[in-house]
């Protein structure tokens, strides 16, 4: 009995592809597409999002002799995903800075509000749901690549720290202890900046 599941059939073609057949490929890229552009969009800005997708398949293609298949392809692919997401907020913060007058008065007012005991869902009401989102994607410009990145995986997506540090390929260790020192850092940035307001006239 022929075994059909996903895993054997991306084991076949990644041997084709590993062979010589080159365009096997395409049948790789076009099966696992919406999971690499799902965890892409989540990490980056709309604008990254189609030239680094394309980016992730270049670079699994260019490591695929090196796969093992101890894991799922997706679960492979998952985590170049990941790291070349990674790579690309490296390389952003190396040469761009977001001043804080890139907030608006209903940024900071959504941030007065959540930072003065409130509940996020008291304090955030429809109106004010895009004022967070944007509030948050600033303050994490302000931390280190990859202290946003583990960040964003065990808090934003609920990554265990295991997972993370697969996806990573990290120690558990590292992610765990990482985490925990960015999310102080970023409730800092908030609290600083809140701060700040309060004093400029």
């Amino acid at each position: 009995m022929q075994d059909d599941t996903p895993r054997t059939a991306d084991a076949d073609i990644i041997r084709k592809v590993v062979d010589g057949d080159i365009n096997a490929f395409e049948v790789l890229v076009k099966r696992h597409q919406a999971l690499v552009m799902r965890i892409v969009k989540k990490h980056l800005p709309y604008s990254e999002v189609e030239d680094t997708a394309q980016d992730v398949f270049i670079r699994a293609y260019r490591s695929l002799p090196a796969f093992r298949g101890s894991s799922d392809f997706s679960h492979w692919l998952s985590a170049i995903a990941v790291r070349t997401c990674y790579d690309y907020w490296r390389k952003a913060y190396r040469t761009r800075e977001i001043p804080l007058s890139a907030l608006t008065d209903r940024h900071q007012q959504w941030l007065e509000n959540v930072m003065s005991a409130q509940s996020a869902k008291e304090s955030a009401p429809e109106g004010y749901r895009s004022e967070a989102g944007e509030v948050l994607d600033w303050a994490l410009t302000k931390l280190q690549a990859e202290d946003r990145i583990v960040l964003e995986l065990v808090y934003f997506d609920g990554h265990s720290v295991k997972e993370a540090a697969e996806l990573l390929g990290w120690s558990m260790a590292n992610v765990k202890v990482r985490s925990f020192r960015a999310r102080r850092k970023l409730e800092k940035i908030l609290k600083n900046m809140v701060s700040r307001q309060g004093r400029l006239p």
